[in-house]
């Protein structure tokens, strides 16, 4: 997957394609995939970098979403079950089964929580991932040594999926690519072409080169999460507000925070929301929250009263208590829920996807989750295909490998994640040792790892490889800050950049990092 062959590519097209899918997060690049799965000739432009929004800040978890059951919202985790089944044999090499254990302290909550989850259980059918059951507080404390032990009665286990988001965004990007579609990103869309008032194409800018291109295309779909609204002011400067942004945070601790390997949830904190302390790449993720937002921004920031309270519930549930100074990084994301017609709080907001079509026949898919990209995906081609006059073909991604497939992966390999790629890392640290060197003493990344990232994932930028193709900015703002120097000067002899461009890059991942790191 490489950006200069993808641009020559979109040139010998003629510009002209089937489907054409603005937008690079989850969202999009399910869309783009199941529309060139299924044969059309499929553009995807990204007006930054795959997976930079709210792709990659997640929870970091493939589940039906346990709060929506107790919401009542059986057909969302029908879907979700399903679709998480799914995703664990299409991209085994990403996603695994995670234990999670609710800590019980009421002598009631043990049967009301267990027979909850024996509906979740029920709910996956076949594709479940293990049964629920009760534990004693000895095993409770066995399996999750730091829980608050002072009232504790026992726990309930269960199981879910966790996964590295914006990891499977790239291997989205990279199977497009081996269905003969097009990504790319840094690719902005700045306008809608129309022909007799109906959309039929896009004006859009290489962000790189500064070279504008008209690009035309059968369907056009606005997959751009947060950005919803921006898209569909272009079509229609009247256009009603669809998005409310949602803000959630999370905090990275270090393992000894949570050690052992299962996770805990607590199901009910202050304001209504599910809290998640889960194990990942042997750091530990802790959030979210849930603040509604009146602007969405590519580099949205934590408040102070998140972090508190992120801080504040996990002190409850563990006996060795989370300070700030403990925090190795703070991440932000935006939920693009769909603003609903009464005035409700973003926690009680539907995480259904919401799929329409303007009278100009532009198609928008947002809402949703990752958990679910694929469904969408599914649906939204669906739709393209009836505003299109296309002839129906039926959706081959519910059993399709994604890019890196590997049945069975070794935890102990740093490489894992790669899955089948990285048989490619290691032969580049084979042929050139100085590249099997780790690039942080805290970090398991090595030098090999961004040769590749730039060569094969479309990496641009020091931030690209830091925050998405590795995670060492979520998992260790500081340590990666150390690191952005010598990933500037590999990329630069990767890209023939300056040493000015180099300095530059430095510079900029260095201050965005900053922003990460709790003061």
């Amino acid at each position: 997957m490489k950006r200069e062959k993808n641009i020559e590519r979109l040139k010998q097209n003629n510009s002209f394609f089937d489907v054409i899918v603005i937008g690079g997060g989850a969202t999009g690049l399910g869309t783009a995939l199941e529309a060139s799965s299924r044969g059309y000739k499929t553009l995807l432009l990204e007006q930054h970098d795959f997976a930079k929004g709210t792709s990659s800040r997640s929870t970091k978890l493939v589940h039906g979403g346990v709060r929506y059951l107790q919401q009542g919202n059986i057909s969302l985790v029908l879907e979700a079950l399903h679709e998480r089944g799914l995703l664990r044999q299409n991209a085994p090499h990403l996603v695994f089964n995670q234990s999670f254990i609710v800590p019980v302290y009421d002598w009631w909550s043990g049967p009301f929580y267990g027979i909850g989850l024996k509906m979740y259980d029920m709910l996956a059918g076949r594709l479940g991932l293990g049964p629920s059951k009760l534990i004693s507080r000895e095993e409770t404390l066995k399996l999750i040594p730091n829980v608050e032990p002072e009232g504790l009665r026992g726990g309930v286990i269960y199981y879910d999926g966790q996964f590295d988001d914006s990891r499977l965004a790239i291997n989205l990007a990279q199977s497009i690519t081996d269905k003969d579609g097009i990504v790319l990103n840094y690719f902005k869309v700045t306008e809608l072409l129309k022909t007799n008032s109906m959309v039929s194409g896009v004006k859009a800018t290489d962000m790189e080169s500064g070279e504008e291109y008209q690009l035309f295309a059968r369907a056009v779909v606005n997959a751009t999460g947060v950005f919803t609204d921006d898209i569909l002011k272009l079509d229609d400067p009247n256009a009603a507000q669809l998005v409310t942004p949602s803000q959630g945070v999370h905090l990275i601790l270090d393992k000894d925070f949570l050690p052992g390997n299962s996770a805990i949830m607590v199901p009910q904190t202050d304001d209504g929301r599910v809290l998640f302390a889960v194990p990942w790449h042997d750091k530990v993720v802790v959030g979210t929250t849930d603040t509604e937002v009146h602007k969405a921004t590519l580099e949205p920031r934590a408040l102070e009263e998140e972090v508190e309270f992120i801080l504040t519930h996990a002190k409850r549930y563990m006996q060795k208590d989370p300070s700030r100074k403990d925090v190795k990084s703070v991440f932000a994301g935006l939920r693009p829920l769909v603003k609903p017609s009464e005035d409700k709080g973003t926690a009680a907001v539907s995480r259904d996807h919401f799929l329409t079509s303007s009278k100009s026949g532009l198609i928008t898919i947002t809402g949703g989750k990752w958990t679910t990209y694929r469904r969408m995906g599914e649906d939204t081609i669906d739709k393209a295909e009836q505003i299109a006059g296309f002839e129906h073909k039926e959706s081959i991604t519910h059993s399709m490998r994604i890019h890196g497939w590997l049945k069975q992966v070794d935890k102990a390999d740093k490489l894992y994640l790669y899955g089948s790629d990285s048989i490619g890392i290691k032969r580049l640290a084979e042929e050139n040792r100085s590249l099997s060197d780790k690039l942080s003493d805290s970090l398991p990344y090595i030098k090999a790892e961004v040769v590749w990232h730039v060569r094969e994932e479309m990496a641009r930028s020091v931030e690209d490889v830091l925050a998405r193709r590795t995670r060492a900015l979520l998992l260790d703002a500081e340590a990666s800050i150390k690191m952005a120097p010598v990933v500037a000067h590999i990329m630069a002899e990767e890209l023939n950049k300056t040493p000015a461009w180099e300095t530059e890059q430095t510079e900029q991942y260095i201050k965005l990092a900053k922003e990460y790191i709790l003061h």
